[in-house]
């Protein structure tokens, strides 16, 4: 059974940088398209960065380039959230989730999910 675990979430100033981890467990990583969404309430869940096991197909929202980097260990089977300059508008629960569609950006396109972890920007 596929598990994906987040954890690296919390409390930061305006500003300030977190990096999120998601361990991922029970099926082969490198067939896998792996990323980040997040959802604030009210609101749809929506794409923040994706890739696959070699980097060689990577995606990111539309204005997070720059402040958001998306990397992995594969010996891990971890992928990171790397995010820096954060914003009040950051702030949201942060998914990893999973798809077996290479390049897939649409929430409805990913069949595995974390149960978030919850980023703050606050002063």
């Amino acid at each position: 059974q596929m598990q994906l675990v987040e954890s690296g979430g919390g409390l930061v100033q305006p500003g300030g940088s977190l990096r999120l981890s998601c361990a991922i467990s029970g099926r082969d990583f490198r067939n896998l398209y792996t990323g980040w969404f997040r959802q604030t309430p009210g609101k749809d869940r929506e794409f923040v960065s994706a890739k696959n096991w070699d980097g060689l197909y990577t995606s990111i929202r539309d204005g997070l380039q720059g402040r958001f980097t998306i990397s992995s260990d594969n010996a891990k089977n971890t992928i990171y959230l790397q995010m820096t300059r954060l914003k009040p508008e950051d702030t949201a629960v942060y998914y990893c989730a999973a798809s077996t569609t290479l390049g897939a950006t649409m929430a409805s396109q990913y069949e595995f999910w974390g149960l978030g972890t919850q980023v703050t920007v606050s002063s």
